[in-house]
């Protein structure tokens, strides 16, 4: 069984060596500033930092903290519930390949709609849609951004 504090520390050490990283290499693309401002690792550098100190902190509250009932990580129960969520967004990513962004987040939606939220289908497909439609006119319209299309797209000429 692993304890909820040994994932704790895991997560904050794996946290710290991310956030030593992003330090360093943003400290090597530059943090001080020049005469036109700040140079391209200047804020990065600094929320590494941040992340940094953040993981320090949740080291010591783990390590320095009284001994507590030694509790899972995650019950089975929890576990099973992170899955509902894991593998459609696991299938969404694949899904964007082939279907497009506008299709697969169609199907997200509506199928986490009514997979987990058991709300009705037509509340769920008339959501899904508007949030899709959304995404479309946000990124393909308003900001004319790039994003992975399918077919359907195609037929629209976009």
């Amino acid at each position: 069984m692993v304890t909820r504090r040994a994932v704790d520390a895991a997560v904050s050490l794996a946290l710290l060596a991310l956030a030593a990283l992003l330090a360093f290499d943003n400290w090597r693309t530059g943090i001080s500033w020049d005469s036109t401002g700040p140079q391209a690792g200047y804020f990065p550098f600094y929320l590494a930092l941040i992340l940094a100190g953040a993981c320090l902190y949740g080291l010591a509250k783990e390590f320095l903290s009284r001994a507590r009932p030694s509790e899972p990580a995650v019950t089975a129960e929890q576990f099973r519930r992170v899955l509902q969520v894991f593998f459609p967004t696991l299938l969404f990513c694949l899904a964007t390949q082939w279907l497009g962004l506008y299709v697969a987040s169609f199907l997200l939606v509506a199928g986490f709609m009514i997979g987990v939220g058991r709300i009705a289908a037509w509340k769920s497909l008339l959501t899904a849609f508007v949030f899709a439609l959304a995404l479309f006119v946000t990124f393909e319209i308003a900001f004319d951004v790039l994003m992975p299309k399918g077919p359907l797209e195609a037929l629209f000429g976009r």
